[in-house]
């Protein structure tokens, strides 16, 4: 999993619908499981689709409101010729919801009469339908409450151990990617200014913005978040890189020690 990290408006999302084929790069090269995506006609881009899962940032637009959860769900199956129908596809649909804990019996609901969280789960369903080599995920839980978030990020952790898709995680959020990501990729302004490992990126970030994110991070704890938005301050005031502050507000000598 690769943790694409930014801030707002640094083309976090264009990527990823780049990526999907939902938008059009207009330049350079973008290879997606092999296949070059720009300049290549629909009739060429349409199978590698079939290979990507997407999971919108908002689950209450991301789904037609005049569809039931099943027929969200079963759609992709029936439109790349996995299923004729409902009935065939019923059975991977109910699977699906099983896979991420979700009961069967909403499966004739309407997305509006399901929760915030149910409505992510069932977005992720819809994404893992297909069996996809590559699953992307916009901000997926930046609309949900911590705790809804908590329990949507142990579903996704599980079914990308238990599957073995790959996955581009894209988000705001240091502390979500962090839990999730084996790498991270931080972008500003269009501009990839650091990739490593997620242990390196949080524990040492190289470059001054990814320092600034990083401290930017809210903690619980008054005295180290005080310490912390002074440190943030120094940094955007002097834009030159300075130590690593850990979660806990100290350096990582410190704490290591």
């Amino acid at each position: 999993m690769l943790g694409l990290v930014g801030e707002s408006g640094s083309g976090k999302t264009t990527i990823g619908r780049a990526i999907a084929g939902l938008v059009r790069a207009s330049g350079g090269s973008l290879r997606v499981l092999g296949r070059e995506m720009i300049g290549g006609k629909e009739r060429d881009i349409r199978p590698i689709r079939s290979q990507i899962g997407f999971v919108f940032q908002d689950p209450a637009t991301s789904f037609n409101p005049k569809m039931t959860i099943a027929d969200c769900i079963a759609e992709p199956l029936i439109v790349h010729g996995r299923a004729a129908s409902m009935s065939q596809a019923w059975p991977r649909v109910t699977e699906l919801l099983d896979a991420v804990h979700l009961s069967a019996t909403l499966a004739t609901r309407y997305p509006h009469e399901l929760s915030g969280g149910q409505r992510q789960r069932a977005s992720l369903a819809r994404a893992l339908a297909l069996d996809p080599a590559l699953l992307i995920a916009d901000e997926p839980t930046s609309a949900l409450d911590v705790s809804v978030q908590a329990r949507v990020l142990k579903v996704f952790s599980e079914l990308q151990e238990r599957l073995g898709f790959a996955t581009l995680f894209i988000s705001h959020d240091l502390a979500v990617v962090g839990m999730l990501a084996q790498r991270i990729a931080v972008l500003r302004g269009g501009e990839l200014i650091e990739l490593d490992t997620a242990r390196r990126v949080l524990a040492s970030p190289a470059h001054p913005y990814t320092q600034r994110l990083l401290a930017s991070v809210p903690v619980p704890d008054p005295v180290a978040q005080a310490q912390r938005r002074r440190h943030w301050q120094e940094l955007v005031a002097s834009d030159r890189p300075a130590p690593a502050v850990t979660a806990e507000g100290q350096a990582p000598a410190v704490r290591e020690a």
